[in-house]
């Protein structure tokens, strides 16, 4: 073998060898293990974790009650749209009123408390100037000029008399007069002719000289 052939033959060796080196891996024999993923990739438990049944139950209920319950209340008489409205409770009878297109150019302002509370299942009732036979319900506060008195048994309606009106019974005066209004405006009227008990400085023994002489 001349010098020519020794030299080829150990650089085939060399010149085979290095390209092995280069060789490609299938991407199937690459083996990436979980722990070397970082936790926020890999779907770790920070900032993933979502609320238990129990804790939604929970946070839907507190804020439910927060929300504020719905009655149902009537308003009629001298307004623009009378009807029943569906108002959040606590509502007062001015929002009440405004939701039923507000009032006629004959509501009497002056028998209705609009800073009343409205309550479930109430009837508002806004009267006419000079109207009378009012009915004894929520928001009347007084009775109109010469609705007084019932002239047929000429018994006093603790639930429509006027201040003056409220005077024409025996032992009540101006102060105890505005007193029976006063009450009259925050509770919505007297149900039975022994509430008039319920208002401060009137007891037993006095509704027993009126009793005679009023009526609901």
């Amino acid at each position: 073998m001349d010098l020519k052939n020794l030299l080829i033959i150990p650089l085939c060796i060399v010149l085979g060898g290095c390209g092995s080196r280069y060789e490609e891996l299938p991407l199937s024999d690459v083996n990436v293990s979980e722990d070397a993923v970082p936790e926020s990739i890999s779907g770790g438990s920070a900032g993933w974790d979502s609320l238990s049944e129990d804790e939604a139950d929970e946070d839907k209920t507190a804020v439910q009650a927060c929300e504020p319950e719905t009655i149902y209340v009537y308003v009629c008489g001298r307004v623009n749209e009378p009807g029943v409205y569906q108002v959040p409770e606590g509502s007062r009878i001015y929002q009440l009123i405004e939701m039923a297109g507000g009032l006629t150019a004959e509501a009497d302002t002056a028998c209705i408390n609009q800073a009343a509370v409205c309550g479930d299942g109430e009837m508002i009732y806004v009267p006419a100037e000079g109207e009378t036979g009012i009915p004894a319900v929520c928001g009347v506060a007084a009775a109109p000029k010469g609705a007084a008195q019932d002239k047929d048994d000429g018994l006093i309606d603790i639930n429509t008399a006027d201040t003056d009106g409220l005077q024409r019974i025996s032992g009540i005066g101006a102060s105890r007069a505005k007193d029976i209004i006063a009450y009259r405006e925050e509770n919505g009227g007297f149900s039975t002719k022994e509430d008039i008990m319920k208002v401060p400085g009137i007891k037993e023994g006095m509704f027993n000289k009126i009793k005679d002489q009023i009526k609901v």
